[in-house]
C-alpha cells in the first residue's frame, strides 16, 4: 500500500485518464517518482470499476484500489444495501471481509461490525478506506473468522459470511463444503455464538441442495439488479430445518422493485393452469425464475402457463407482473420458409425457452438482426408444437 499513491496531484491524474486503458497507462510509465506504473494502472481499474458499482468509494477521496479480483468478487452498492436492510442489531461479524462493501453496508444498520479477513494488506487498505468514508463502528480484525469466533467473547445479533468460491487449485467450487470458510463445517461452533445467519453465494448454487448442506434454513433471497441475478442469500436459526422455508425474489432497479415472497408449503401445493397464447404474454424477472417456483407464479398472478417445461404465462387481461409484459402481434408455427420470408434482415429481440435451438442459431438461419421494437419468442406449446409468438413490450 503505497501512501505516495493519495498525493492530491496523483489523484487529479487518475482522474484526468480514467477513460484510458489501464495497461496502456502502465506502459508509459510513471511520471511520478516512487510510483510504478503498475501501482497507477491499479489504482485506475480501480476507480473503473467503482465508479458505476461502487459510486460512493468513487467520489470519495483519497481511496485506496485494492487488485482487480477483490473488485470483482466484492457486492455493488445496490445489493450490500439490499442486505443491510434486511436485518439491524448491536453487533455483526462479517467473517469474509474483502473489500469491505459489505460490511460499510451493515454499519448503517449495526452499532457495531467486526470486519475478518486474513490478508494483512488488503486490511490496511481497507482500515484506511473506512477511515476516508466516515465508518468507526467498524472495527477491523486481521485474523482467521472462525478463530476470531471462537476466541471473542462478543456475541452477535447477525453472522455474515460470503465464502469464497474457489479452493486450493483456483478452480470453481459449487458446494459450500468446498468454500473458505468451510460454513456447513463450522456451523455448529457458529451458533454458539449467534441466533442468526447470513450466507452470500454465488447465483449458480443449486437452491435445493445448498438448503440441505446448510441444514437451517429459515429463507432464501434470489438477488437480482436490472434482472440479472447476482446473488444469493441463505438466511439460517438454530430452529429452522431446511424442509420448510420462505423464498424471496426481489429485482433491484428495475420496473417491478418489490420483494415476491413464497413458502415452500405454497409452492409445493400450487397447480398450474395451462393456455394457448392469448393476448398478452409474461416473462418473469431473472431473481423469480432462480426461485423455480413456476406453477405457484401462476396460480399467484392469475395466469396460465403455455406448457408444464414453458416458463412463459398469458392472459386475456393486461395484469401487474414482476417482469416483462408483452402484448401478443402474432403467433407463427415454426417454418423456414414462413419466418424466413417474415422476418429475413428484419430486426428483432429473440428469446428461447423450452426450445431445440439457440438465439444465434435463429438468427443465423434466418439473417434477424438484434434490435428495433419486435419480440420474437421461440417456445414449445403445450401441445408439443413449436411455435414464434411476435409481440410488442408494454
Amino acid at each position: 500500500m503505497n501512501s505516495l499513491i493519495l498525493k492530491p496531484e496523483v489523484q487529479a491524474y487518475l482522474r484526468e485518464h480514467l477513460n484510458l486503458d489501464s495497461a496502456t497507462l502502465a506502459l508509459k510509465g510513471s511520471p511520478f517518482e516512487g510510483i510504478t506504473g503498475a501501482e497507477l494502472a491499479q489504482q485506475l481499474t480501480g476507480m473503473q470499476k467503482t465508479q458505476k458499482k461502487l459510486p460512493v468509494w468513487f467520489e470519495t477521496s483519497e481511496i485506496f484500489y485494492p487488485p482487480k479480483l477483490n473488485l470483482e468478487q466484492t457486492s455493488s452498492e445496490e445489493t450490500a444495501a439490499y442486505k443491510a436492510s434486511l436485518f439491524e442489531g448491536d453487533t455483526l461479524a462479517d467473517l469474509t471481509g474483502g473489500y469491505g462493501v459489505d460490511a460499510l453496508a451493515f454499519s448503517k444498520s449495526f452499532k457495531k461490525v467486526y470486519y475478518c479477513e486474513r490478508n494483512e494488506e488488503l486490511t490496511k487498505l481497507v482500515q484506511h478506506n473506512f477511515k476516508q468514508l466516515g465508518a468507526p463502528q467498524i472495527e477491523v480484525k486481521t485474523t482467521d473468522s472462525i478463530q476470531f469466533l471462537n476466541e471473542t467473547a462478543v456475541d452477535f445479533d447477525l453472522i455474515y459470511a460470503d465464502p469464497s468460491r474457489r479452493n486450493e487449485r483456483k478452480g470453481k467450487v459449487f458446494m459450500l463444503a468446498d468454500c473458505e470458510p468451510n460454513i456447513p463445517q463450522h456451523l455448529d461452533s457458529i451458533f454458539k455464538k449467534t441466533n442468526r445467519v447470513m450466507v452470500k453465494t454465488s447465483p449458480l448454487l443449486d437452491l435445493q441442495a445448498a438448503a440441505q448442506e446448510l441444514r437451517h434454513v429459515s429463507e432464501i433471497h434470489s438477488v437480482a439488479l436490472k434482472n440479472e441475478v447476482k446473488e444469493l442469500l441463505f438466511i439460517l436459526e438454530p430452529a429452522a430445518n431446511s424442509r420448510t422455508f420462505t423464498k424471496i425474489a426481489i429485482n433491484l432497479d428495475s420496473d417491478y422493485p418489490e420483494a415476491i415472497s413464497l413458502s415452500t408449503d405454497e409452492e409445493q401445493q400450487a397447480t398450474a393452469q395451462y393456455d394457448k397464447p392469448l393476448e398478452y404474454l409474461y416473462e418473469p424477472h431473472a431473481a423469480l425464475m432462480k426461485l423455480g417456483a413456476f406453477n405457484w407464479i401462476g396460480q399467484h398472478f392469475n395466469l396460465a402457463k403455455l406448457a408444464a417445461n414453458t416458463h412463459l404465462y398469458t392472459s386475456s387481461e393486461l395484469l401487474e407482473f414482476p417482469g416483462r409484459r408483452f402484448r401478443i402481434e402474432r403467433v407463427l408455427a415454426y417454418s423456414k420458409k414462413l419466418l424466413t420470408k417474415e422476418f429475413k434482415n428484419q430486426k428483432a429481440h429473440i428469446t428461447t425457452r423450452n426450445f431445440k435451438e439457440s438465439v444465434s442459431a435463429i438468427r443465423s438461419k434466418f439473417r434477424i438482426q438484434d434490435g428495433g421494437d419486435t419480440y420474437l419468442f421461440f417456445t414449445t406449446l403445450e401441445d408439443g408444437k413449436s411455435q414464434v409468438i411476435e409481440c410488442r413490450k408494454v
